[in-house]
């Protein structure tokens, strides 16, 4: 089920503040683009974005011709907003109003994408279930491309706590079923001109049933 307070916290958020009031916002999700395709996306890929809030991914995704997309978000606000924008291409993502630790499925996907949600989650607990929901989602052989605040990355993030990583913590965190492929430093700048230190990271999910 979705923590009532994780969903309170950020429909919040989404409702009082603008695209450029939040520090996570970019209006290119250029590295994300990037890592994707190193991850070997193509217009037939079925990815899901997590955490989709606000970014501009799925735009692009749906630019470059694919059709098999899911967008998961624990914020019915932003969700709505997200579909507004797309307008008529709204019909092409799957929706997913829940958190990313509660109870919900989508079909198998090639790629999971998940920019700055993990390091919310500081219980093994939900850590544990965010893994177990990555390994039923994700095809043997998939790719899972995630972006974490880095070791000299923030301790707090719209007000909550968060948990920072480097590419072998989270490979370490993830369980041994999920094969670091590559990692990089990344600087995020923020609508307020600073900076934010993140890690990029891929990883190859194993190659059995």
């Amino acid at each position: 089920m979705t923590d009532p307070s994780t969903r309170d916290h950020w429909n919040r958020v989404y409702s009082t503040k603008q695209d450029a009031e939040v520090s996570w916002f970019e209006p290119s999700p250029e590295q994300s683009v990037r890592m994707l395709d190193a991850a070997g996306l193509t217009p037939l890929s079925c990815v899901v974005d997590i955490g989709g809030g606000n970014s501009r991914l799925v735009d692009h995704l749906l630019d470059r011709g694919l059709t098999c997309l899911t967008v998961l978000d624990v914020s019915s606000a932003v969700l709505e907003s997200a579909r507004v924008r797309l307008g008529d291409r709204a019909s092409v993502p799957l929706w997913v109003e829940a958190d990313v630790t509660g109870d919900w499925s989508i079909p198998p996907v090639d790629i999971w994408h998940d920019r700055a949600v993990f390091h919310f989650l500081t219980t093994a607990d939900a850590r544990t279930r965010y893994v177990e929901h990555l390994l039923e989602s994700v095809k043997p052989g998939g790719r899972v491309v995630m972006a974490t605040f880095a070791l000299d990355g923030p301790e707090k993030c719209s007000g909550l706590p968060v948990a920072r990583y480097s590419p072998e913590t989270l490979a370490e965190t993830l369980g041994p079923e999920l094969t670091l492929v590559e990692s990089i430093a990344w600087r995020h700048a923020t609508p307020f001109g600073t900076a934010q230190s993140f890690q990029y990271s891929i990883f190859r999910r194993a190659l059995r049933v």
